[in-house]
């Protein structure tokens, strides 16, 4: 099996002595198939070790979840088994008839391209074909030859020996699936979060044998997440993902591995079975410790009774006594320590009225009211730019709407952690950061009340030798705890969270939810996470397409229930043929609707049975071996159509539901 040094960068082969270990192993029908093994890998970033001496290994099949906190390498370990980066020491071995894909947290592209185009290039030769054809077919449109005819066979032949026939189509569904309509787009045109979708619908498109993703649920919406895990639950690949969404790390993931004090350490089951394990095995290590200490100490004690007394001993007690007295104690990986303070909040905090919003001819919301009461905590979904950023922005004053008012107390002090980390400076350092909103700040908590920025520092995890580094030297999820520092360091009273679970590491998201817990304000957060919503707040705004937002009392699991009841509700309609007559009997509270609404309501359930036929002829006209390209591009677009209109039609009815229902 051939390798490559992680040290060195280069390919080199085993001793004849390797060789014929791996050929045994990948001979042996009964034993999975290796993907790649690491062999005792070290890495150092700066004057930081990140970590030593790992070694494991991943199997056809497997689901590895990477965890640990921010800065402890994990990205790196990613880079380094992707043979994007170098280790300092080690060797990755790589079975090179696997093939892999490697998703980066903030992937680019080097060509300009439009995003169809894109994503159909993780099938290279499948996409060459595709374009000769519809090369061939333009000049038959034109002139018609028996060259032209034979050389347009020849290339349809190769396509269906690739199965290539559904590659624009299978592009199309896995992009509208992750919340990518435009096509046409050219890549280099995209924002950072929809580079990062393309990015993630073309390695699922090309379907290799291990997945490397990092971060994929990153600025995908709570819908496009819930597909994600569904997909990679059922595709038979490897997988290997650092991922901060617990519920999708413990979906997804059928064993944990944890850089934790600069080793690996590897759990056998999903998140939860981690959780469990990790428990035991910290009390195990709390035990152990203690008993070395009161070993230690004992043996101390006999040390200090003098030299007659020792006289009578060995030496090697002496021995054993200076040796653990010089093993450096081991790092105390603590969680951040959120104890700040929150300034009065008077009876005026935020009073919105008939807010609308539209860009770029979009309807974001229309006549949208909000008015907030001390405790409000609520927690923003929809569809990716469906308008949720923007909704915070008019809120907070940082954008006007197009028509309506939104206006703040005079008692707020708004804490807004938006998703650009704006105001951190990477020539700064840490201390300096902080030095500039102020020399310290007065908790109004217990006797440790008032706190130094240096105390500030290391209550969230950067230790003193840190304080006077650069920003610029610190990971993605390390500067996010920063900027989240500077944001609650002002003692808010009014919280606006845009993404806030980005970047950061599960322990950080544990203290920030238990600080949220504790807080006395009002809190709004916009989150595809949803465990972090399910622990946070208690309403759920849904934008529901056409402008509409829908309040839904409870946090998010309670809002899919809803959700769920009312999907299975309407399929049971259109299944058992529900008449209009029957509704009308049944539902005596339709009387509030208005005479539109009741006729749209009589309409909508035929509308959508006649969709979904015409769904289902499609995909078999689509799966009917059709060679024509032409026809196979209009048939795709209409199929993309109707599901669009399926989906409106489905929002629209659950509407129409709730409001005959009082």
């Amino acid at each position: 099996m051939p390798l490559y040094d992680a040290h060195s960068g280069g390919f080199s082969l085993f001793i004849d002595v390797a060789q014929h270990l791996f050929q045994s192993i990948y001979t042996d029908s009964s034993l999975n198939m290796t993907i790649f093994s690491c062999n005792n890998i070290a890495k150092s970033f700066l004057d930081k070790l990140l970590f030593e001496n790992i070694s494991f290994g991943m199997e056809d099949g497997e689901r590895i979840g990477v965890i640990g906190r921010n800065g402890a390498g994990k990205t790196t370990l990613l880079r380094i088994i992707a043979g994007k980066e170098v280790a300092d020491e080690g060797i990755v071995a790589f079975n090179n008839s696997a093939r892999m894909e490697y998703l980066e947290q903030l992937p680019n592209f080097d060509k300009a391209d439009n995003v169809l185009h894109t994503v159909m290039g993780a099938k290279p030769e499948v996409q060459g074909l595709m374009d000769e054809y519809h090369h061939l077919c333009g000049i038959m449109a034109v002139e018609s030859n028996a060259d032209i005819e034979d050389k347009l066979a020849n290339v349809s032949h190769e396509i269906d020996l690739h199965d290539g026939w559904n590659l624009e189509n299978d592009a199309k569904t896995i992009l509208s699936k992750l919340g990518v309509t435009r096509f046409d787009e050219n890549v280099k045109n995209l924002s950072g979060g929809q580079r990062k979708r393309v990015a993630l619908s073309r390695a699922l498109l090309s379907k290799p044998d291990l997945l490397i993703l990092d971060e994929p649920t990153n600025h995908l919406d709570a819908d496009s997440v819930q597909w994600l895990q569904d997909y990679l639950q059922n595709a038979n690949i490897a997988l290997l993902l650092v991922t901060h969404d617990r519920y999708f790390l413990d979906a997804v993931a059928t064993r944990i591995v944890e850089v934790d004090r600069n080793t690996l350490f590897s759990y056998s089951g999903n998140f939860e079975y981690y959780l469990e394990k990790k428990e035991a095995a910290l009390d195990t290590e709390d035990r152990t410790a203690e008993h070395e200490r009161n070993k230690l100490r004992n043996e101390l004690v006999w040390l200090q009774r003098g030299a007659k007394a020792r006289r009578t001993k060995q030496k090697s007690r002496i021995d054993w006594i200076a040796k653990m007295q010089s093993v450096p104690k081991p790092t105390e990986q603590k969680d951040i320590k959120i104890e700040l303070g929150n300034k009065f909040l008077g009876g005026k905090i935020i009073d919105a009225g008939n807010l609308s919003k539209s860009i770029n001819g979009q309807l974001l919301f229309r006549n949208f009211h909000y008015k907030a009461a001390p405790g409000d905590r609520i927690g923003i979904i929809g569809a990716n730019g469906a308008g949720k950023s923007t909704l915070l922005n008019i809120l907070s004053g940082r954008l006007q709407p197009d028509s309506g008012y939104a206006q703040l107390g005079d008692s707020v002090t708004l804490g807004y952690f938006d998703q650009e980390t704006k105001g951190l400076n990477d020539g700064q350092t840490l201390i300096g950061t902080l030095r500039d909103i102020a020399e310290f700040i007065d908790t109004g908590i217990g006797k440790e009340r008032f706190l130094t920025c240096k105390n500030l520092l290391e209550r969230f995890n950067f230790p003193p030798k840190q304080h006077h580094s650069q920003v610029g030297t610190l990971s993605g999820g390390e500067k996010r705890r920063l900027y989240l520092l500077t944001i609650l360091m002002k003692n808010p009273n009014v919280l606006f969270f845009d993404e806030p679970t980005n970047d950061f590491d599960i322990q950080t998201l544990n203290s920030l939810e238990e600080y949220l817990d504790n807080f006395l304000g009002v809190l709004i957060i916009v989150s595809h996470d949803r465990s972090f919503l399910d622990k946070t707040v208690e309403t759920i705004y849904c934008f529901e397409g056409n402008g509409v937002i829908k309040e839904y009392p409870g946090n998010y699991s309670a809002y899919l229930e809803k959700k769920e009841i009312a999907e299975k509700s309407l399929k049971q309609d259109i299944k058992s043929g529900k008449t209009t007559q029957e509704v009308k009997v049944n539902s005596p509270k339709k009387k509030a609707l208005s005479f539109n609404d009741k006729k749209e309501f009589d309409q909508i359930e035929k509308r959508i049975a006649d969709l979904e036929s015409t769904k289902k002829n499609i995909e078999t006209y689509l799966n009917g071996g059709e060679t024509d390209y032409k026809k196979l591009m209009e048939k795709s677009d209409e199929l993309a159509g109707v599901s669009g209109k399926i989906d409106a039609l489905t929002h629209r009815w659950m509407e129409l539901t709730e409001l005959m229902e009082g």
